[in-house]
């Protein structure tokens, strides 16, 4: 147990300091000017638009770096700096999120398999902690509960895994989509890119944390295993 803490550990400070990075590189670029003037909505109402999408709204939600795509009631979701905002940053965010509007249009093949997950990911995850617990406390006697926290734990890994090239497709799509139209130029296309990679590196950060975590518990498993 004392591996599985001290890489949840380890984890949970680069996790940190990669939210802190993404923040301050957020902060500084939403300072950044757009040079077409555009806000956040503009740009994504327009990215819809030349991508054929009329059926998605673009809709303002409260807090900070909350902005995502729901493909459920087909509405992308942008934070209010985002959504008001006319910097590189608020363009940046408002790309991407259209990207997986995007996406979830052309029927992308990750996206669509990540969606058939989360039903599934919603249900183990609320209570995986919990079977992974009892598990190494009934290791000895009931080693198959601790099995079955490791098949939970393993789709929510996989759910982190395939989210992986649904963020990195986005991101693309979008710096495309921004540098073809010329929304953004030059030192505001690097930014923006810049800006898309540290919000890429949380989910990175947080797939690789799932698999470490998820190889020791079957370590435990097998090391148990062995003993018998």
């Amino acid at each position: 147990m004392s591996g599985i803490y001290l890489v949840s550990m380890i984890f949970v400070v680069i996790s940190m300091l990669v939210s802190m990075r993404l923040k301050g590189k957020f902060s500084a670029y939403s300072r950044v000017p757009l040079a077409s003037g555009l806000s956040g909505r503009e740009i994504a109402e327009l990215m819809l638009r030349q991508n054929g999408i009329y059926d998605v709204k673009v809709i303002s939600v409260e807090g900070q770096l909350t902005d995502h795509y729901n493909p459920l009631d087909k509405t992308v979701n942008l934070s209010h700096d985002v959504y008001n905002g006319r910097s590189v940053a608020a363009a940046a965010v408002a790309a991407h999120e259209c990207g997986h509007a995007v996406q979830h249009a052309t029927a992308y093949h990750w996206l669509q398999m990540r969606s058939k997950l989360v039903p599934i990911v919603q249900v183990s995850s609320s209570i995986v902690q919990w079977v992974l617990l009892a598990g190494i406390l009934l290791i000895s006697v009931f080693p198959q509960l601790l099995l079955v926290g490791i098949g939970l734990f393993a789709l929510t890994t996989l759910f982190s895994v395939i989210t992986l090239p649904v963020e990195f497709d986005a991101s693309k799509r979008a710096l495309v989509w921004l540098n073809s139209t010329g929304m953004t130029r030059g030192e505001e296309h690097d930014q923006a890119k810049d800006a898309l990679h540290w919000a890429a590196m949380t989910y990175v950060v947080a797939a690789v944390a799932a698999v470490a975590t998820l190889v020791q518990y079957i370590f435990i498993f097998l090391g148990n295993q062995e003993r018998e």
